[in-house]
Order: structure tokens, then sequence, then C-alpha cells
């Protein structure tokens, strides 16, 4: 960790413009009487306990919080939990929570029901924000069917392969830049036992959307199947969806790490930097945390694209972002914090404090030029952006689809039916029933869908 600014008069310099970059984007707040001060204010935050956020935890209240004046109180809980809360607050519009961390995926769509507020005329108006800063593709997935900006982002990414460099060149193993799953498949093989208590691959297996399902869809893209077609025809238990199930299911099950049905993010993660697993399918925001100062694994780690099959890419695109409820007595508030959180000057202060590689990156082009940005994250930073830009939301697959999104289907159904479907495939991982069996119950379930969206289509 780096020392903090204050200790010595070498950081004077750098704490006097991080300082005067702070104040000058709270007072040319849009409409703002008054300049910096939040008169006591306080803003009611519901987040994913993902790292990243736990970072903005442990900063808010010496810099945002001692700038603005706003108390920031956090409430903090698991991807699936926080998920299942938002929904039921955002719904209700009871107002309790001001902000929420949410993806492109619940964005537009909460957009569109009035559940969020319009940053418009707020955080995208004031110009020392920057939203020309923003990465197109993750803008693009934050934007209203109107038109409007519901949502800033935190962070974005898509997915990659990680491996253990050190690990494969003892064992003679050579990762190729762009695998094919058939290829990871026999890696993993080869690397299961490298080393006592090593698996050969990390692949989600915690029932969710956002768990199990993210990953394996990606892995039914690839391989040519679909949940839908674009005429509204539910494909679960098609021939492409259940060769990669298969794939994935029995890839894990052979050379996968144990207890894999109870295994999210934040358990592969574990596996990973503690040296239990040789490699690792997911997200690429997991780079900066695996290259951080202490992390056990720092400087082993080699980063792939996203193994395909039968596409030429196959990496997810997803942002973790701020939106305001419409609901919320606070706006004023919310918007400073959203400002501050998703900023550049945000980005220099955790380069600065906790280490370059642990910044939220993946959102601003401007992060991928800084010097400091480069160097500290050289190992994976080229790898995130071009996963990032070359994820296709509205082409992921070798067919037309009825809506957008790479790893899930933007409809809001989709939570519910992938997290059923993702329990019953769950359940194939733990090795309690079989994947044909999980995926015909799906199909079961994603039928009834599916014939909701024919009957409005055939409606005049």
């Amino acid at each position: 960790m780096n020392p903090p600014f204050t200790r010595t008069g070498r950081y004077a310099a750098p704490l006097v413009a991080l300082l005067t970059a702070a104040v000058l984007l709270v007072a040319a707040w849009p409409g703002v009487p008054g300049g910096g001060h939040g008169g006591g204010k306080s803003v009611n935050v519901l987040m994913v306990n993902n790292p990243q956020m736990l970072d903005l935890q442990k900063l808010t209240k010496e810099h945002f919080t001692k700038q603005t004046g706003i108390k920031v109180n956090y409430t903090v809980l698991s991807e699936n939990d926080v998920r299942a809360k938002i929904s039921r607050e955002f719904s209700r519009q009871a107002g309790t929570y001001d902000v929420a961390s949410l993806s492109n995926f619940e964005v537009p769509l909460y957009g569109k029901k009035g559940w969020l507020a319009p940053l418009d005329h707020t955080v995208v108006k004031n110009p020392d924000f920057n939203q020309r800063d923003i990465l197109t593709p993750i803008q693009v997935g934050l934007t209203g069917v109107d038109g409007k900006f519901y949502a800033e982002p935190f962070y974005g990414e898509s997915s990659f392969l990680m491996y253990r460099k050190d690990v494969f060149r003892a064992k003679g193993l050579r990762m190729p830049d762009h695998p094919t799953w058939e290829q990871v498949a026999g890696l993993a093989a080869e690397a299961d036992g490298a080393r006592p208590g090593m698996k050969g691959i990390c692949l989600r297996g915690l029932p969710g959307w956002g768990q199990l399902v993210a990953p394996l869809t990606t892995v039914v893209n690839t391989f040519g199947g679909t949940w839908f077609t674009e005429d509204w025809k539910a494909q679960v238990n098609g021939p492409r969806f259940t060769e990669a199930a298969k794939l994935y299911v029995d890839l894990v099950r052979s050379h996968g790490e144990p207890g894999a049905a109870r295994a999210g993010f934040a358990e592969c993660l574990a596996n990973f930097q503690q040296g239990r697993t040789a490699m690792w399918y997911d997200a690429t925001s997991a780079a900066g945390i695996l290259e951080a100062k202490g992390s056990p694994v720092a400087g082993r780690i080699g980063y792939a694209m996203a193994p395909v099959s039968r596409t030429k890419s196959a990496g997810w695109l997803y942002s973790w972002a701020w939106g305001i409820q419409k609901a919320s007595s606070r706006q004023d508030a919310a918007a400073r914090f959203i400002a501050w959180a998703s900023s550049k000057e945000y980005e220099q202060l955790v380069g600065d404090e906790l280490g370059w590689a642990r910044v939220p990156a993946g959102k601003r082009a401007s992060t991928y030029v800084r010097p400091e940005y480069r160097k500290s994250a050289a190992p994976f930073y080229t790898a995130t952006k071009e996963a990032i830009t070359s994820a296709s939301p509205h082409d992921p697959g070798l067919q037309p689809r009825p809506t957008v999104g790479v790893q899930f289907v933007a409809v809001p159904e989709f939570p519910d039916l992938a997290t059923r479907v993702s329990q019953k495939i769950a359940t194939a991982i733990a090795g309690r029933t079989s994947v044909t069996s999980a995926l015909d119950e799906g199909q079961r379930l994603a039928s009834a869908v599916a014939a909701k969206y024919r009957r409005a289509a055939a409606s005049p």
C-alpha cells in the first residue's frame, strides 16, 4: 500500500492537486447554490460487496464527506442478495435508498419503468465530470430507450481467461492468445494436480443469473446456442445450448474447484489468489485485485481472451454503475456522490492511496493513457480494453436475438428465469441430476416466458 499523502512533505503537491480537483468538481455543480458543502446532508447507498466497492467505502469519509459535508450510509450485500433487495426497493419506490449499484441489465429496464432519476441535468451537465470520456460500449448500456443517461459507471468489465504462467511453464504448457474451449479443457486436465491441492480451473457454479449464468451464457453463445430465437422460441435444451452446458459442467466436475456448486465470483477469486486453481475464466475486473500489491499471485498471471468455439469472440459486457432512485428526497446529494465515485479524481485517489492496479477501471478512455495506470496494470490493461471493446451485445452469437445482451437477455423475466435454470444446472454440477434433465426443466420455464412475448407480438 502506498503511504497516505499527508505523512511527508513529498506528498504535499499531489494532495493539493487532488483536493483542488475535488473542490472544482463540487463547486461547478449545475444549479447548486453555495458551492462545496452539503449542509449536513446524507445519502443512503445500497451496493454489492465487490472489492472495488469496499475500497470506495473505506475512502469515502476522509475524502468525499470531508470535502462536501455529505455523510454516506452504505448497505453492503453479496451479489445475489443485493440484486434481490435493489429490485424490491426500487420497484416499491419507497425512497429508503437514494443510490444503488446497478448494472447495464437493470438500468435501461428501470429507466423505462420510471424507477430512476435521469442524470442529464446533474452529473452529465457538469463539465468537470467529462461524460465524453466514458467508453462508448459502457455508456450505451447505461442509456435509456429515451436517450437519457440513467446511471454512471463505477467500473466496466468483460471476461477473459486468467492462468498461472509459472505453473504452465513448469508443466511445459502453452496458452494460446485466443484459446478454444476444447483447448482449455485439455489444459485444465494437464494442469490438474500440478501442485499439491491445485485444480485445473475455477468456473462459477453458484446459482444466480449474475453468477453461474453469466459465464455459462458466453459459452452457450460461442457454441452457437441461445436462450431464445429472434421470434421468441425457447432453445434452452437445444443441441448447441446442451453441448455448451455439458462441456461447462463436465469441465468443472472433472477439473474444477471443490464445492463448485457453491462457488461464485468471490469464491473463485479466493481459490485462484491462494493458488488452489491453475486457471480461472471470469471478469476482467478481477485482474486489478490479483495484481495488487500484497497479492500472493501478483506477477505470475497470464491473460488470454475469452475462450471461443464457433464465434470469433466471446467476452461479456458488463458494468457496475450508480443510479438514483426516482423517489429519493436527496437527489442533489446523491448526484454529488455519483459524480465523485465515478470521476477521474476518484481514480487518482485510489491510485495514490491503494495502488494503480486497484483502480476501478474499464469505464474511461483517459484511464488507459495514464502512465501510472499503464505501468501498474501492464500485465492486463491491454487485454481488458480489448475484451471490452470487442464485446458484441447486439450480435453475441451465430443467430439474431430478440433483445440485446451478451450474458443476459434484456427482459424483466430473465433474472427469475435464469436463476431457476441455474439452480437446476448447479444440481448437475453437484452430481445430483443430469445436464439433460436440468435443461429440459429449463426449457419448460423458458417456453412460458417465450409464449408471453409471442402473444404480445401477435397482438394488434
